[in-house]
Order: structure tokens, then C-alpha cells, then sequence
């Protein structure tokens, strides 16, 4: 069955309910339809009511429309994986070499004199290549899989045992929901699904994952007259004005503010987020910097080996007259040009980086945010459970004049205790000092009429309840400035006075002083609603007039760890700069505390009045950013980028998404707000900056094996390639045929495999490593030469001492070109294999640095096969012959010449570059 049929069949076993309605069967016109209807009508559509649906037919929807997600967010088909693991410019190259070598060796050559060699080989490193990079690739999204399913999103949802049965609320995962289900909202939600709204109050939603628009937008339980039309033209119109529907919440979208309670209909690829999936390229992964770094490398070697090429080819047809064998070397020269392993390399160190920081508890979602994570050199973070302690105690409940007093915490029992919002951790330390004192601070006679949630805005909730005699009152938390705004009266000790300039000031002054003694000061305000003015559902536009009653005033200590955790980061190059909604003098006096020198913190009015220049001047100076709201953030983050800063967003909360979408690296953590987990790219089990620490360290160690293999092997190559053109034009045959410089290449690259193993230099890890095509084409050119001294070396050695130049005098035509072809080979692969371990670290080898176990294992196999060869049972077949045992006391003489050497090099490229990889 085809994807849209299944699409149509899905929907049809609940709109056959209500055939009378003609709702159309494609989703989100569905969608359209549902959001004019009459609210009993939907839910009998549905089958369902506010209820919840019974757990039997939860189970029943389940397992036949199956999982509420999107088809592009499953790892592939392992069939398409593998196709995919033979995509990239280094296969295709290999594979243009193949059908040259077929024309060249099989098809143009006479029967007697038909070769594969040169196919058969080539074809296994395109075989070995593309299925080392599928076993990689296949275990690394397995892995990754694994690792994001320990990190759950749910969704709260009303549900009954039976059909009889009571309604009980339960958190589901997302992918759990079924099209009926009862769901409930609050700030920090994820939408989980399509939902028409049955309840709602003060609900605001970001749509801006669908529509780029910033500023949320309000939900109501209604559909007011526009939003009709507007419903009504989506349904006959592909869906132009879908997101204009005031009365439905769509997936993927989160909530700022408020509460709300909605009915699922349409989930997974029927919503307005799957169509979107589906049609737009959206399901089209977003390239990272990791992504065009990588890109930039490989082209500058693919571009090499087109110069490179064409001139072995010239030469050697010039200078032997034999064009074909020209061309056959030159393409095996194209090989040898050729890092097929980079792909595979790539895939290992990243799911083997992803893997060691589990272990660290840092989940990875995405494996490119590694080396990002590596390449970072700013951490912006907020201050609340990261540099402090996540639980917050209430101190003191004051009134204005500074006096102990239980009606100010009463007061903020009441808002706390029935605001059904996301309860923070203020709340939370309200209601834990309450309970500590008594039912004295905990009245028991009011019931919650409504309330207004806090918004990011207004800094402030509202909570307005009823006594037994029916007289509302509201009572209003929220931060100093935000609440003087809205207040027109102070209750003294003296009685209820005008709140004027001077009263003002006071009450500024003293929560200044809280602050300064690091206090987090909150003010508690109250009005009594006249009997006329009652109602029962209240607006933000209610807040005024209020009396000011007292302080709340909280600590919030410094964790332990933060000051040695910040220390270690600044010493690995990443500077923290805070980023927070908080007060700026509580601020710094904790950044202080924990090692951050403030300076003079950036308030969000002055960066509201900034433009993006002026702003990324003011950030480049700056580390404490303080009363911010949401866009702020990511404005911030925006700026430093725009400064060359790789940077990361640690954050945990709904005014966080912003930033951590536009961050090069997300970071959020296991208790954070929905949206926050799903922007997040990397996310922490652990709120802790010691796990940042060993995530930084992590990511470079991971990038750090790769740029080993891009330098190790883009220098060797260009080594050979520039042995090659000297030999070309001295010697009268070539200095290693096709298929004998194929197969060194082919052992090289094999032993290649195990570089993700390798441990780095900790001077390495010190500093933020990013790309830099410009710095390998560099070492390519410095390092790659040292080793065509000693080829050049073993070429007169050759010719001179073990006679290939005499057997070429007596013989002509390729007398003598065994012995140097053989003897090339040897020393060509063992230079090579060898010097991996001289250019794997910046030190002195084996001295000041030595390499992981499976490093030199594979190094060692590689050298003794090249010293087989010529000795084995195939040597004959590739053209070698056996060497006098002299050889070798040459042949160690020549490494610890070339050793010497490329120490020498290498310590004046790190003295005059000021770095080596």
C-alpha cells in the first residue's frame, strides 16, 4: 500500500463517524474541517470525548496506523545505506579509474596480453572502502538511535483503563499518541501531534518552526469569524491559510505561555509538519560546518590530482614513448592520489567520539556536532542550575520596610501553589518553605478562579482566587521593575499609601540591596477585584492597580564544581559568557563567586536599541548579558558567530530555543523544556560543566584523529607523486608498474583503519580546532617532499649498487626494472607506514609520544607485508623479484636518514606555522 493510501485509509475510520459532515480524507484538510465544527461533533468524529480514550483502543490505533512521527526522522533502510556509503567524489573517482583501466587492460588489449590486475584491485578498494564505511555508518546510527531513545519527549495525555473506566492522566512518549487523544498543555511543551483546542487560557504559541515568525501567537478554545473564513478557504484551497487557525496547535510547534487542553487530529505524516516532510526538503539534512568542511578538503585533493595527473601522464608518454602504459600508470597514480578511506575514517571517529561521550553522559543526536563540539571557543550558558546549584532556597518573605513577615509568604503560597503553569524552581522553594512552617501559610479556603501565566515579557503571574464569600482577589509575583510597572500602592506598616516617586525609589533601593548581597529579589502585589468587576476568566489587561506587599527573596548558591569546570574550560581556549534573564547585580555577583570577571554586564533594552554591527561589537567585550528576553539570546549567539567565534548554548528552558537552533552546537539537558531537548544537538545527562569539559575534550580528540589521516596521507601522497615525476623523467622505464603501486596503496589505506583509535598529544586538546583547508595543503607541500629525497636515494641505490642500471645497459628495454621496482616498492611503503608514527604528534616519537595499541599493530603488519611481497608467492605475478639480504641494512640506513629528516622539517613548520595539524 502506498503511503497516501495508507494516509486516506487512516483517516477514514474516523470520519466514516460522521459521513454526514463530508470531511474530505487527506490530513490536514481534515485539519481545516475539524477546526469549523462544532466541538461535540469532533470529538464524536473522532471517537472520543474529553474523557480520554480508553487504553483498548489506544492499543488498537497503535498497532494499525503505528507510530506518531515523521518517515525522515527513522534512520534509513540499511539497503540505502549501503548505496550511500559508496557516495562520494573519492569512490566515483576510483570507479572512472576502473572503466578507463577495463578499455585500457581488457577491451583494447590483444587476448594474450588482457590484464585485470589493475581492475581487480582497484574494485577491492572501492569494495573495502564503501562496506568499511557502511559497517561504520550503520553502527554509528544505531548508536545514535540508542543514544537519543535514552533522551524521551513526552506528552501528557488524559486516557481511561476502560470505557467505563475514570479518566487518568498519564506521560506518554510523542510517538505514542493516537489520533482521539485527550492532551494537555502547559509552558515548555512540544505540540506533539495536529490538536484542536477544547480548553485554553492565555495560551500562546512559537510557530516559528513553521513560519520563521518570531513573535508567538494566541490560541483560543473558539474560532472567531475571520479565523472561520480563513478555515474555510484552507480546506478548498491547499491549505493556504492552515496556520492562521486560532483554534488548532500544530506539531512541532511549542507553547511560550499558558494552559491548555486539545484533542489529537492528525498525527505523524497526516499533520501540517509531515505534509511539509513529505513535499518541501525539509527532510533534506542542513549542511553543517563540519559537512563543508570536510567538502573543502576533499576537493582540494581531488583538484590536486587533476593537476598532478595529466603532468605523470605527459611526462611518462614524452620520455618512454609508450602512451598506453603512460596512461596505465598515470591512473594508478590518480589512486595513490586518492584518500578512499576518508569516508570511512570520518564515520568511525565520529560514532566512536559519540560512544565515549555517552560514557561521559553526553548524549549525542547528531554525530556531526563532535567536532563542532571539539571546535567550539565560546560557551554561552545561562545562570540558573548551571553555574548554580539547581535548587533554590527561599530566604526571606519580607514587606517594604525589610521585616520578617508571613502574609508575604502566604501570598505566595496562593500564587505559587495554584498556577498550573510550568512550575520553576521558585515555585517549587515557595511551597517547600511553606510546608515547612505549617498550614498557617497555607489557606485552604481559596479556590482558584484563574490566572495569567508568566511570559518572558511581562516577568510576572498572576493568579486570581476566591474566598468563601465569593470576593476575588488577584495576587501577582514577578520581578522588580516589571511589577512596579502595574502597581499603583505599598502596604506599610503604616497602612495602604500611594505608591509615588519617592515610595518607588525606596523599594528599588532596597531590592538593590538584596541583590547585592546576592539575593534574588521577587515582589508580591495584590488587588482586590470589586463585586462588579468579577468574572471568570481574566486577561493581562486585568493587571493593574495593584498594592505592593513585600519581597521574596531566594538564593541560589554556586555549585561546587562550577569555578574548577569554568577553570578547565578557559584552559582548553573557551571562554563563558552568561547569557540570562536574570537580575544583572545577582549575576555578577555569582559570576564572581564562580571565577567569571563580569566587567559591565549588557542589559536586553540596550541591545534592543543595537543594530546587528553595533551589537557584535559590544559582544565581542562583553560576558555577562543580563535580563534578556528569548530573541535576545539568539541574537547574542548571532553576533559572536558573526565575530568568527564557534560557538555553543547550554540552556534548559522555552526562552532558550531560540539560541540553541542558532548555536553551532546545542546543548540542553535531560530535564529541560521539550522544545529545548528537541533544538538541542547534543544533550547532557548531567547539568554539570565538568561534562562539558570532557565533551570539548571528546569532540577534539575525535577531529583530531581525522585531520590526522587528511595530513599523514595527503602528504604521503604528494611524496609519491613528486618521487614519481623525478623518476619519470630520469629513468627509462617507470619506477613501479600500475598494479605494484596500486596494492602499496591498498595496504597503506588498510592500515589506515584503525586511526579513530589513536590517542592525541593533550597539547592538542588545549585549543579549538576547526577546518582549515589552507593548513593541509601546506603540510601537504612541506612534509610530502622529505620523503622523495630518500625515494630519490633509493633509486640510485637501485640503479648503482644492486644493478639495475648495469642490467639495463645489457639487457636495454626494462632490464634491471624488477630489481628497482621491487625495491622501491619496499622502502616506498615502509617509509610511508613508518612515518605515520613521526607525523601522528607534534613531539618526538615513541620518545615524548607514543600511539595506541592498535596503531602500531596495524603499522607493523603493513611494514611486514611490504618486505613479503617480493618474496611471496604473488611476486612474480606483480613483477617483483627477490632482493639480496643486503638490502635491508640499506634500507634501515635510509629510514633513520628519512626519520632524522622529517623531524627536522617538522619542528621547523611547527616554529615557523606555530602549529602542526
Amino acid at each position: 500500500m502506498t503511503h497516501n493510501h495508507r494516509s486516506r485509509h487512516k483517516q477514514r475510520g474516523f470520519v466514516d463517524n460522521a459521513t454526514s459532515t463530508g470531511l474530505p480524507l487527506s490530513g490536514p484538510d481534515v485539519v481545516a474541517r475539524l477546526a469549523t465544527e462544532p466541538l461535540h461533533h469532533v470529538l464524536h468524529t473522532l471517537g472520543t470525548d474529553t474523557g480520554g480514550l480508553p487504553l483498548a483502543d489506544v492499543g488498537q490505533r497503535q498497532t494499525r496506523y503505528g507510530p506518531n512521527e515523521i518517515a525522515h526522522d527513522k534512520p534509513p533502510h540499511w539497503a540505502r545505506q549501503l548505496a550511500g556509503a559508496f557516495n562520494n567524489p573519492f569512490v566515483f573517482v576510483l570507479l572512472a579509474l576502473v572503466t578507463i583501466s577495463f578499455f585500457t587492460d581488457v577491451y583494447f588489449a590483444d587476448p594474450g596480453d588482457q590484464d585485470f590486475k589493475s581492475i581487480i584491485i582497484l574494485m577491492t578498494m572501492v569494495t573495502i572502502s564503501g562496506l568499511l564505511r557502511f559497517f561504520s555508518e550503520f553502527r554509528s546510527l544505531r548508536a545514535a538511535e540508542k543514544l537519543k531513545a535514552m533522551v524521551r519527549t513526552t506528552a501528557s495525555v488524559r486516557r481511561r483503563p476502560s470505557a467505563s473506566g475514570k479518566s487518568e492522566r498519564h506521560e506518554v512518549a510523542m510517538r505514542e499518541l493516537v489520533v482521539g487523544d485527550i492532551v494537555t498543555l502547559q509552558a515548555g511543551d512540544m505540540i506533539p501531534a495536529d490538536l484542536r483546542l477544547i480548553e485554553s487560557r492565555d495560551l500562546f504559541i512559537s510557530q516559528a518552526v513553521l513560519t520563521g515568525e518570531a513573535l508567538p501567537v494566541e490560541k483560543y478554545d473558539t474560532l472567531g469569524a475571520v479565523a472561520q473564513k480563513s478555515a474555510t478557504v484552507a480546506a478548498g484551497q491547499g491549505n493556504a491559510n492552515l496556520l492562521d487557525l486560532s483554534n488548532i496547535c500544530f506539531m512541532g510547534t511549542n507553547v511560550v505561555s499558558g494552559t491548555a487542553v486539545g484533542v489529537v487530529v492528525a498525527t505523524g505524516a497526516d499533520t501540517y509538519f509531515g505534509a511539509l516532510a513529505k513535499n518541501v526538503v525539509s527532510h533534506k539534512r542542513v549542511e553543517t560546518s563540519f559537512d563543508r568542511g570536510v567538502n573543502s578538503v576533499s576537493w582540494l585533493l581531488i583538484r590536486f590530482m587533476l593537476v598532478m595527473v595529466p603532468v605523470v601522464f605527459m611526462i611518462n608518454g614524452l620520455t618512454k614513448g609508450d602512451w598506453l602504459s603512460a596512461l596505465t600508470f598515470a591512473l594508478a597514480v590518480a589512486v595513490g592520489l586518492t584518500p578512499e578511506m576518508l569516508p570511512m575514517i570520518v564515520s568511525a571517529n565520529l560514532a566512536r567520539g559519540a560512544l565515549a561521550m555517552a560514557r561521559r553522559k553526553v548524549v549525542v543526536k547528531r554525530l556531526n556536532s563532535v567536532q563542532n563540539f571539539g571546535a567550539m571557543d565560546v560557551l554561552c550558558t545561562d545562570k540558573t542550575g548551571t553555574l548554580t546549584q539547581d535548587r533554590i532556597i527561599l530566604e526571606q518573605h519580607l514587606d517594604v520596610a525589610g521585616d520578617e513577615q508571613e502574609d508575604v509568604l502566604r501570598l505566595g503560597w496562593l500564587n505559587s501553589y495554584h498556577q498550573s503553569g510550568q512550575r520553576n524552581l521558585i515555585d517549587v522553594a515557595i511551597i517547600r518553605r511553606a510546608n515547612e512552617i505549617g498550614e498557617s501559610v497555607q489557606p485552604r479556603t481559596f479556590a482558584k478562579v484563574d490566572e495569567l501565566p508568566f511570559d518572558f515579557v511581562r516577568r510576572r503571574l498572576s493568579v486570581v482566587v476566591e474566598n468563601e464569600r465569593h470576593e476575588h482577589l488577584m495576587i501577582t509575583k514577578g520581578a522588580v521593575e516589571e511589577m512596579l510597572s502595574v502597581a499603583t500602592h505599598v502596604k506599610t506598616p503604616q497602612g495602604i499609601r500611594t505608591l509615588d516617586d519617592t515610595a518607588r525609589a525606596m523599594l528599588i533601593a532596597r531590592a538593590q540591596a538584596y541583590n547585592e548581597d546576592g539575593f534574588r529579589v521577587l515582589v508580591v502585589a495584590t488587588r482586590d477585584i470589586p463585586a462588579g468587576e468579577t468574572k471568570t476568566q481574566y486577561k493581562t489587561s486585568d493587571e493593574h492597580g495593584l498594592t505592593v506587599c513585600g519581597f521574596l527573596t531566594f538564593l541560589d548558591p554556586p555549585k561546587d564544581s562550577a569555578a574548577p569546570a569554568i577553570a578547565a574550560l578557559r584552559e582548553h581556549g573557551v571562554s563563558v559568557k552568561v547569557l540570562t534573564g536574570d537580575n544583572p547585580i545577582v549575576t555578577m555577583k555569582v559570576c564572581r563567586q564562580v571565577g567569571i570577571e563580569p566587567g559591565t554586564p549588557l542589559l536586553g533594552a540596550d541591545i534592543e536599541s543595537m543594530d546587528d554591527t553595533t551589537l557584535r561589537e559590544a559582544a565581542a567585550r562583553t560576558t555577562v548579558f543580563a535580563k534578556l528576553a528569548p530573541l535576545h539570546k539568539a541574537r547574542v549567539v548571532k553576533a559572536l558567530q558573526a565575530n568568527g567565534h564557534t560557538v555553543g548554548f547550554l540552556g534548559d528552558g522555552i526562552n532558550d530555543a531560540p539560541a540553541l537552533r542558532d548555536a553551532d552546537v546545542g546543548i540542553s539537558v535531560d530535564t529541560g523544556a521539550d522544545i529545548a531537548k528537541e533544538t538541542a544537538d547534543i544533550i547532557l545527562l548531567e547539568k554539570s560543566l565538568m561534562v562539558l569539559e570532557a565533551g570539548v575534550i571528546k569532540g577534539r580528540e575525535t577531529f583530531g584523529n581525522i585531520l590526522k589521516y587528511l595530513n599523514m596521507t595527503a602528504s604521503s601522497n604528494f611524496g609519491n607523486v613528486f618521487s614519481v615525476l623525478v623518476a619519470s623523467a630520469f629513468l627509462p622505464w617507470e619506477p613501479m608498474l600500475a598494479v605494484q603501486l596500486l596494492v602499496q596503496n591498498l595496504v597503506y589505506d588498510i592500515s589506515q583503519m584503525f586511526l579513530p583509535w589513536d590517542r592525541m598529544d593533550p597539547e592538542f586538546l588545549k585549543k579549538p580546532r576547526k577546518w582549515d583547508a589552507g593548513n593541509i595543503r601546506r603540510f601537504m607541500l612541506w612534509i610530502g617532499p622529505t620523503s622523495s629525497v630518500f625515494d630519490i636515494t633509493t633509486y640510485a641505490l637501485m640503479w648503482t649498487v644492486f644493478g639495475a642500471g648495469a642490467l639495463y645497459h645489457l639487457h636495454g628495454g626494462t632490464g634491471g626494472q624488477a630489481i628497482m621496482n621491487s625495491g622501491w616498492f619496499i622502502e616506498g611503503l615502509v617509509s610511508q607506514t613508518l612515518v605515520v608514527h613521526l607525523l601522528r604528534t607534534q613531539k618526538i616519537p615513541f620518545l615524548q609520544s607514543t600511539p595506541a595499541l592498535p596503531i602500531m599493530l596495524s603499522t607493523s603488519v603493513a611494514i611486514a607485508i611490504a618486505c613479503w611481497l617480493p618474496y611471496s608467492p604473488f611476486a612474480d605475478a606483480m613483477g617483483f623479484v627477490s632482493l639480496p639480504g643486503s638490502y635491508f641494512y640499506w634500507l634501515v640506513a635510509t629510514m633513520l636518514g628519512y626519520i632524522a629528516l622529517a623531524q627536522t622539517v617538522k619542528t621547523i613548520y611547527i616554529r615557523r606555522f606555530g602549529r602542526w595539524f
